[in-house]
């Protein structure tokens, strides 16, 4: 099922269930994928990808105004953007443990040969594409440089 169709039976039930929060994170997210879907250059569909990317993007948009709100004091906005992140990350994959990510990261090291951080566009084209979904690119990043500093 594509996600398109479980989010619009995901309205459905939000909207039985009264479900404020819910139903509001699953709007952004088809309005989100209508605006994909109709955008100069696009195809009509949506690759796995694409939706992937979409998806981190909101949550991405969410934490940022989270920072925000929480830093001006105002718990009402930061609770909405937790509550909407929260159904977001629902469609996206399990995100990795810090080990995990290390151990993956060791492993992409070895295969494409680097050791020294000039070598860290070759580890970070290789990872970002492999551990979409699954971890935050500056994680990434950040775990990729301190294994080949070290």
């Amino acid at each position: 099922m594509s996600l398109e169709q479980t989010v619009n039976g995901r309205i459905k039930e939000a909207m039985l269930a009264r479900d404020e929060a819910t139903l509001r994170a699953l709007r952004a997210i088809k309005a989100a994928i209508l605006l994909a879907r109709t955008s100069e250059g696009a195809s009509g569909g949506m690759t796995g990808e694409e939706e992937l990317k979409m998806l981190q993007k909101m949550v991405k948009q969410r934490r940022d105004s989270l920072e925000i709100f929480q830093g001006q004091g105002r718990e009402d906005l930061a609770l909405r953007e937790r509550e909407e992140i929260a159904v977001i990350e629902t469609f996206l994959p399990a995100r990795m443990t810090p080990e995990e990510l290390r151990d993956e990261i060791r492993r992409i090291i070895e295969e494409v040969g680097a050791s020294t951080p000039a070598d860290l566009g070759k580890v970070m084209g290789v990872a970002s594409r492999r551990l979409t979904g699954k971890a935050d690119g500056r994680e990434i990043s950040e775990t990729a440089r301190s294994l080949l500093t070290a």
